[in-house]
């Protein structure tokens, strides 16, 4: 007898944490919620996700506890991250991959021992791709921007908490789905994001495609891995052909 397919999950993860930085810093909370394929091909949030409190071994900083509002006193009798941590990124049936907005954040604390070498899929790096004209790529703002099909209200909330975060983010993630491939949110993933306007500077908020070649090439150097690969990418692009590229070439030639 033939065995039955797996479906295809994936898991979406928040954390809490009592700073950016580990080791210095800890956990305090985990959220998740399942994205899975449906039988008609389309991808659809799964289950009812849930959160989970964990003990940092350490004092929550007051300038943390402003953002999530989470109390020492809270998580004093919770488990620590390891014993929570395994069953939540690696259940079974296993997932198809991880993800999380701005991923290499949770990346930090959930590492590969701990997801068995899960792929991640970045949220983040993925809406910069598919809806770049969004006035900003924060999961809230992305949110209230294009205002997902099914998303209740006040299960949503209150923002900066494991749980709520992580039910918006699969939203997000469930029309990137059946948007684009799971290969290629990976692959996107992967790499720096490809940021649709210029940060900073005289050219702030414009196309890249927009700024002159000497403004392009200063931020080919930029400390930010992000906009150095767009810096990069725009390059190649104008170097590729057309009008644009034809300028851009003769000029890195003088």
């Amino acid at each position: 007898m033939a065995s039955r397919p797996q479906p295809q999950i994936i898991r979406v993860v928040d954390l809490e944490t009592t700073g950016n930085s580990p080791p210095q810093h800890a956990v305090i909370e985990i959220g998740w919620q399942d994205v899975a394929l449906g039988a008609d091909g389309r991808w659809e949030l799964e289950g009812e996700g849930g959160a989970r409190f964990v003990n940092p071994g350490r004092p929550i900083p007051a300038i943390t506890q402003a953002i999530h509002h989470i109390l020492d006193e809270q998580v004093a009798d919770a488990p620590w991250f390891h014993d929570v941590a395994r069953p939540i990124l690696d259940p079974w049936p296993r997932r198809v991959a991880l993800a999380a907005h701005r991923a290499s954040f949770e990346q930090q604390y959930c590492t590969s021992a701990l997801t068995r070498g899960a792929d991640w899929i970045c949220t983040w790096k993925c809406a910069l791709r598919l809806w770049p004209d969004s006035p900003s790529f924060s999961n809230q703002v992305l949110r209230y921007w294009r205002k997902p099909e099914g998303l209740d209200h006040q299960r949503g909330l209150p923002m900066h908490r494991a749980f709520p975060d992580a039910y918006v983010t699969a939203h997000h993630l469930r029309d990137m789905l059946n948007e684009a491939s799971v290969a290629q949110l990976i692959e996107w993933s992967n790499q720096p994001g490809l940021l649709p306007r210029v940060r900073y500077g005289p050219d702030r908020g414009k196309e890249w495609r927009e700024i002159d070649n000497e403004s392009l090439m200063n931020f080919l150097t930029d400390r930010d891995e992000d906009v150095r690969f767009t810096a990069e990418t725009e390059l190649r692009r104008r170097q590729g052909g057309g009008a644009v590229g034809r300028d851009a070439a003769d000029w890195l030639l003088i």
